[in-house]
């Protein structure tokens, strides 16, 4: 185990210098600060980068309550900057309105329906089609929880199964099916070679996509976790599955470390720092080629510009304690703390034993 110094060394600055990245995604267990962080890698970001688009593919969306901005499926400047972007998409239902007529609609539902996860897949690449075509120097995706990530991650794969699906049906049955939708009357409005045209776009865009995902100069993984057991376990889980889709994984977040800075010490934050510091050590073995930012609890909630703003700080500098145990000055501090709570508690008796006596 290195020392204290070599430990405070991570940041993600590393992802900043990086100026060939094009697409950076965060992502790790519920509840963990995902969405603070991929806010603040996208203000870092917008810094350095001429334009840069932040999407969020959780359907919490709590992307506009960082920011303190609603924001909808189209990209919406954030308020105060002139090059952040920031949309929100729920791929479980954008797949509705992507394909066209009524027709081909109810046909894509139904193939939805036999092919598992490709209605999420060809929302996704209709997104990606779009995003695509806006010219954005930098999208970062503030993903769902890790299960919805990794099936987000695996899109491609799912859509290109899809359409080695549809086109088996389409040579073994093809005519059969030009003949019964004549026969029926659906006519031109249900056009095979239509649907099969849109699809082999969005395949196209998808594997376009797909080898740009693969490919580390043009992106990267930040894994956002904090110091406990189940979230080390996903984190791991997430690493493992990164590193089977070929996709670069370097950087981890670990967020609401407690530091020892209070000035009265507390039973309770001792012990938690104490289970922080086993997990801690954890993730330092296993990830010991990985950039390890670690990011203080706070009292309050990071939300709005200015808290993200003042925050973001600690991602490109290691956060200090405020005191350090064994100082003549933290020493003093801690003195005059007590004194202070001292005589709080004396002047709290006397108006005790002043109200007992008049009782």
């Amino acid at each position: 185990m290195g020392s204290n110094a070599e430990l405070l060394e991570g940041t993600v600055k590393n992802v900043l210098e990086q100026d060939s990245l094009k697409w950076i995604f965060v992502g790790g267990k519920g509840g963990v600060g995902k969405t603070t962080c991929s806010s603040i890698v996208s203000i870092l970001l917008a810094t350095v980068r001429e334009s840069v688009l932040i999407i969020s593919t959780d359907p919490a969306h709590n992307l506009s309550d960082a920011f303190q901005q609603k924001f909808t499926k189209s990209p919406s400047l954030v308020n105060g900057f002139s090059n952040l972007y920031a949309m929100e998409i729920d791929p479980t239902v954008e797949h509705e309105d992507s394909l066209g007529s009524d027709a081909t609609d109810g046909f894509v539902s139904e193939l939805a329906n036999s092919i598992p996860g490709i209605d999420e897949a060809m929302s996704f690449a209709e997104m990606l089609k779009l995003v695509q075509t806006m010219d954005y120097s930098v999208i970062v995706f503030d993903t769902a929880p890790t299960g919805h990530t990794l099936r987000l991650l695996q899109f491609p794969s799912t859509l290109e199964k899809g359409l080695s699906k549809i086109m088996t049906i389409k040579n073994r049955f093809g005519g059969l099916m030009s003949q019964m939708t004549h026969l029926f009357g659906a006519g031109e409005e249900f056009n095979e070679d239509a649907i099969l045209g849109k699809l082999e776009g969005l395949k196209e865009v998808i594997e376009q996509v797909n080898t740009q995902f693969k490919d580390p100069d043009l992106t990267t993984f930040i894994c956002v976790c904090i110091p406990e057991f189940l979230s080390l376990y996903e984190t791991e889980r997430l690493v493992q599955e990164l590193t089977k889709f070929e996709i670069d994984t370097h950087n981890i977040i670990i967020n609401q470390v407690i530091y020892d800075e209070e000035v009265v010490e507390s039973k309770l934050l001792k012990a938690r720092m104490r289970m922080q510091q086993k997990y801690l050590n954890q993730f330092y073995m296993l990830y010991d080629d990985f950039n390890i930012t670690k990011l203080p609890l706070l009292p309050q909630e990071v939300c709005g510009i200015e808290a993200l703003k003042e925050f973001s700080h600690n991602f490109i500098c290691p956060y200090k304690p405020s005191i350090t145990r064994g100082t003549l000055e933290e020493v003093e501090q801690r003195v005059s703390t007590l004194r202070e709570q001292l005589k709080n508690a004396e002047a709290e008796l006397d108006r005790l034993k002043k109200g007992k006596q008049k009782a």
